[in-house]
């Protein structure tokens, strides 16, 4: 029968499945070794050379590289939107980071609801190539842009780049949350390497916004090697995904479920139902093939990690980068490189990214608080605290909230600093647990439904980060 342990992990009882010295299951392997609720007869392959792995890192890089590059760029749309004042637009410059958050957040969430309802009617291979098609074609016409001279037209330029990031936004979502669903099905160590991928995303940006910044002083110079960075990309992921199918250990994990019965307490088997057994749910005990999967029973089951799921993102976008990347460095009229030109790009965007990759990296061998704890969403409620805290750093320019009481450099990046890890460590957890609390055949529609949370936080935070922003 099956049954769920006390820390929230779907296993089998021994009487039934675990014959006399059988290999361990999945339940008794380490935890980011198998994905409970999966039943195989034939025996597990490896990854070798950490193939699966190195596929799926990649998958995650390319998730949020082109997002990362479109954000990290912040000079670059300054300087093409500089004539925007003339045309009656002045306050484009001053909140772009929130206008831009909510044109890629708001189309996220509809495009997330969609790939949910498409799940079992589309594949997943159909949906994750089309979507890095769409987003190659979208980037391309990105790049094509930096070399044309808008100045006489900006305003329409913004609208163009909005538009842009519209598209973006929504394939994006689509690619990642469909890779996230697909990696839900994998042993638990590649929806690590998943989220890891994306901060590492996020990292390679940030280092070439240095880079660039350090080598050229043609702001165009740097944003084209930004945009054509994530074109190649793009590409190498469409490579990558291609070969997935390739691998005897992919193909393994990739195979059909056989569907589970699922009752009305929550628990769910997969053998014929005794009389004893709890009442199936009415059209929702099986996840049959080309239907939708049952949305009451995942929303109910993964809820309090969906709520810590929405509540660790949506902190981070009200501060990362509406908030952090216009804290200025209290030494700025000292007209050094470090104060006016290096300040943002290392305190707001290095740091965080480097710091949400170490969190996110370290769930591959610590997996504390469990998912079941309290402490858990304790912990991600605490985060809070993270909004005054950079509101009361030398945030510029400040309108109603004149007092600064962390008056130096060192703050915020301390406070960037614990932003980041935060994000990554807590939002890995609870992103890598959803899949695993549901039996194999559901595990990819709790992906998605996962990536929808993400997606939610970041959509209610990209609206409040502007309401944060007219605060100050």
């Amino acid at each position: 029968m099956a049954i769920a342990s006390d820390d929230g992990f779907y296993h089998r009882s021994n009487s039934m499945y675990k014959a006399p010295n059988s290999a361990p299951t999945d339940a008794q392997s380490p935890l980011l070794e198998g994905h409970p609720g999966s039943h195989y007869s034939s025996p597990k392959p490896h990854d070798r050379y950490h193939g699966a792995y190195i596929i799926f890192f990649s998958m995650g890089i390319g998730s949020l590289l082109p997002w990362n590059f479109f954000v990290t760029a912040k000079e670059y749309w300054m300087y093409k939107l500089q004539n925007c004042s003339s045309q009656g637009a002045s306050d484009i410059q001053n909140y772009f980071e929130s206008y831009i958050s909510i044109a890629s957040t708001v189309p996220a969430v509809l495009c997330l609801i969609g790939n949910f309802l498409l799940v079992n009617r589309v594949s997943v291979h159909v949906r994750v190539l089309t979507s890095l098609a769409i987003l190659l074609v979208v980037f391309v016409v990105i790049t094509v842009l930096v070399k044309v001279d808008t100045s006489s037209w900006p305003f329409p330029f913004f609208v163009v780049t909005v538009i842009c990031m519209v598209v973006l936004s929504g394939t994006a979502t689509i690619f990642s949350s469909s890779i996230f669903g697909l990696a839900s099905s994998f042993p638990m160590r590649n929806s690590q390497a998943l989220m890891s991928g994306g901060a590492m995303g996020g990292t390679i940006s940030a280092v070439a916004s240095l880079v660039d910044l350090a080598a050229s002083e043609d702001v165009t110079d740097c944003a084209l090697a930004f945009f054509l960075t994530a074109d190649i990309f793009i590409v190498i992921c469409i490579g990558l995904y291609l070969i997935l199918p390739k691998l005897e250990y992919a193909r393994y994990y990739m195979k059909p479920a056989q569907p589970h019965h699922i009752f009305s307490d929550g628990s769910f088997d997969d053998e014929e139902q005794p009389s004893s057994f709890p009442k199936p749910l009415p059209q929702t005990s099986r996840t049959a093939e080309h239907s939708m999967p049952p949305l009451p029973f995942l929303l109910k089951k993964t809820a309090v990690l969906g709520f810590c799921v929405v509540y660790v993102f949506f902190i981070s976008i009200i501060i990362f980068p509406a908030l952090s990347s216009n804290i200025e460095s209290v030494n700025k009229s000292s007209g050094s490189l470090w104060t006016n030109k290096f300040f943002v790009p290392l305190t707001s965007f290095l740091l965080y990214n480097v710091a949400d990759l170490c969190g996110r990296q370290i769930p591959a061998w610590i997996q504390v608080p469990r998912p079941k704890s309290k402490l858990l969403p304790a912990l991600v409620l605490l985060r809070t605290f993270f909004i005054p805290l950079f509101i009361f750093c030398n945030y510029q320019p400040r309108h109603h909230l004149e007092k600064v009481f962390f008056n130096s450099d060192i703050y915020p990046s301390i406070f960037i600093s614990l932003l980041g890890f935060s994000n990554g460590y807590l939002s890995t957890l609870a992103l890598m647990y959803g899949p695993r609390i549901m039996p194999k055949e559901l595990a990819e529609a709790t992906g998605v439904l996962m990536s929808f949370y993400l997606c939610l936080g970041l959509a209610l935070g990209s609206a409040c980060s502007a309401l944060v922003v007219h605060l100050i």
